[in-house]
């Protein structure tokens, strides 16, 4: 099993500061994983803090 995240780095927020909005994003959805099952199929979209898709994870 493998859990894969993906983020468009090009995005406006990321743009502007990479650093400072990604680790925006790995602590929400770092606790926010408690909340599925974690079973193969399992995903969801991520997005950044002005509520743009920018990616999303996946349990395959």
């Amino acid at each position: 099993m493998k859990f894969l995240l993906e983020v468009t780095m090009d995005d406006e927020a990321l743009a502007k500061d990479p650093a400072g909005e990604l680790g925006r994003i790995l602590r929400y959805w770092g606790g926010n994983l408690r909340h599925y099952p974690l079973r193969p199929g399992d995903g969801s979209v991520i997005h950044d803090s002005g509520h743009r898709e920018v990616g999303g994870w996946r349990i395959e």
